[in-house]
């Protein structure tokens, strides 16, 4: 069984910036996804960013690209978020969250999406709050 313990969230002013953990205990298959994703109060659950472990390719939502990087460290089997340049409108409660890969890429050559249904482990979340 999987387990995704997030932790790094607190508040900020707008400018500033955090880095976000997620430390993943139990089994996870070499060819995983995992991403991160927020939520806001009366909002949809959104994708921020995904990385394909195996080759470590990444990708993005346009709201966060150039501001944020999500990266992974392979012998702690933890991932990351750093997030720069945050925006009020960042705040939410920021989840980690894995899949297996599919056995084929997505058209365009993605290995990862960032749609929260096919994810199937989750974190209990970290909040962010950016304050203007």
């Amino acid at each position: 069984q999987v387990q995704l313990v997030e932790s790094g969230g607190g508040s900020v002013q707008t400018g500033g910036s955090l880095r976000l953990s997620c430390t993943a205990s139990g089994y996870l298959y070499d060819d995983s996804c995992m991403g991160w994703f927020r939520q806001a109060p009366g909002k949809e659950r959104e994708g921020v960013a995904a990385i394909y472990k195996p080759i470590e390719t990444t990708d993005y939502s346009d709201s966060v690209k150039g501001r944020f990087t999500i990266s992974q460290d392979k012998v702690k089997n933890t991932l990351y978020l750093q997030m720069n340049s945050l925006k009020p409108e960042d705040t939410a409660m920021y989840y980690c969250a894995a899949r297996r890969a599919p056995s084929m890429p997505y058209p365009g050559g993605r290995w990862c999406d960032m749609s929260s249904v096919t994810y199937q482990h989750w974190g209990q979340g970290t909040q962010v709050t950016v304050s203007s």
